[in-house]
């Protein structure tokens, strides 16, 4: 990297709180979004996607993987959650409930 690139990021660093559990690797996919609980109707098409899920993954098997469900507050107050994928070993932490540091780097990219 060129000098010039260099002065053309910023970077940002936030500290916050990770729990760690279980989910099943096929469950993963399954979400509910706001709109899902927009009407009685939506919400139904939900629990049907939910159920397709479900049977696929019943046909396929279980997988079970570890996951980190970060938390923090950015900058402008926002609660911010994400979920990090720790892999199918049981990371090495001696309690589920660990600290977490984020780093965000901005910069300008060549697409």
């Amino acid at each position: 990297m060129n000098e010039s690139s260099e002065e053309k990021k910023r970077i940002a660093i936030f500290t916050g709180n990770a729990r760690i559990g279980e989910v099943l690797g096929e469950l993963s996919s399954i979400q509910l979004r706001p709109e899902d609980f927009s009407s009685p109707v939506a919400l139904q098409m939900a629990i049907s996607r939910i159920y397709n899920a479900l049977l696929k993954s019943l046909e396929k098997g279980f997988k079970k993987k570890y996951v980190a469900e970060v938390k923090f507050t950015d900058a402008l107050g926002n609660t911010i959650v994400f979920a990090v994928d720790l892999g199918e070993e049981p990371p090495p932490f001696s309690s589920n409930n660990v600290k977490a540091r984020i780093l965000v780097e901005i910069y300008e990219g060549e697409d």
